[in-house]
């Protein structure tokens, strides 16, 4: 198995490929905070999914991602150097398995493909590393063309999986485009440029496609989710919804974790649940930090939230 320096990183640092002025940040928080106050708030609380410790000095930090698979496992991708990234937890925070010392540089995004496999993104490196449920390793994407930057995120987001098996890849911390490869990991096309116009990208920090082949994309620094059909193509944007941080599908509607755009990262915000169809706020509830979300079985939103916390928002009647 490919190895790579693990490097830890706590400081928040701005990501931003292209300009984003203050009279941008300024509209996009009006149009945010218009469509949070006319919201409906959903009926969930959050708790702890508490990640028990398997030995002495054990300790999760960062956690960057969340993906819940059919059968009730939770896998968390954490970035702190005392634990392994890659964590397969039960619903009582159990560890039932880990793996992944020393592979990633940045771990960012962890998503379950329809079969069951494991699928993690790496910001630093821009590896994209396929295993099976029980951490074997399948599958390794090295994406490359990462440009020189100040900053150590400099590689890939986020990852989906069309209806047909291909793979679209959010390379969005060094390059401002959406790629797709085969399930065999060759690179078929991308799309996407810098900027803030229609069709252009400024972050693009989540990815989601859904069983029509419409893909979204949460422009995370242009405050909007952009939609575009399978072949790259601009089709409509939803504006007005701060920092985009994560998507989620879920039946007719998406989950969205953002904050205001002016505020730094991990602020207080809300987790979203949004009209696929019309980009309108259905529901939401309060959140703070929220990197990333799945939604089990159940049909419950699970996050990934600063600074090492996985939230399991639940019914308040249960």
């Amino acid at each position: 198995m490919r190895r790579a320096a693990f490097v830890l990183i706590l400081v928040t640092v701005p990501f931003a490929q292209a300009q984003r002025d203050d009279a941008q940040a300024a509209r996009n928080t009006v149009q945010l905070l218009a469509r949070v106050k006319a919201a409906p708030h959903l009926d969930l609380a959050p708790a702890d999914l508490t990640l028990q410790a398997p030995r002495e000095g054990w300790a999760v930090e960062m956690v960057s991602s969340v993906a819940a698979a059919s059968d009730g496992t939770v896998y968390v991708l954490q970035r702190g150097p005392d634990a392994d990234p890659v964590l397969a937890v039960d619903s009582h925070g159990r560890i039932q398995r880990s793996w992944g010392a020393g592979l990633y540089t940045i771990p960012h995004s962890i998503r379950v493909d329809p079969a069951g496999n494991v699928w993690t993104v790496d910001a630093g490196s821009s590896q994209i590393y396929k295993f099976s449920p029980e951490g074997e390793e399948l599958l390794h994407i090295d994406v490359g063309e990462m440009p020189e930057k100040s900053s150590p995120f400099r590689g890939t987001a986020d990852i989906a999986f069309a209806p047909d098996g291909n793979l679209l890849i959010a390379d969005g911390y060094g390059n401002a485009r959406i790629l797709e490869y085969t399930p065999q990991g060759k690179r078929i096309s991308s799309f996407g440029r810098p900027g803030t116009g229609p069709g252009e990208l400024n972050l693009p920090h989540s990815v989601a496609i859904d069983e029509g082949e419409i893909i979204y994309v949460g422009d995370r620094e242009n405050g909007r989710i952009q939609r575009f059909d399978r072949t790259g193509k601009y089709l409509d944007q939803w504006d007005g919804l701060g920092k985009t941080y994560c998507l989620q599908l879920d039946g007719d509607a998406i989950w969205l974790g953002a904050h205001r755009l002016d505020q730094a990262n991990g602020s207080p915000g809300w987790l979203m649940k949004l009209d696929r169809d019309s980009g309108v706020i259905v529901g939401l509830v309060d959140s703070t930090g929220t990197h990333s979300v799945t939604v089990n079985s159940g049909g419950e939103p699970l996050t990934g939230t600063r600074p090492d916390r996985v939230l399991w928002f639940r019914a308040r009647s249960r």
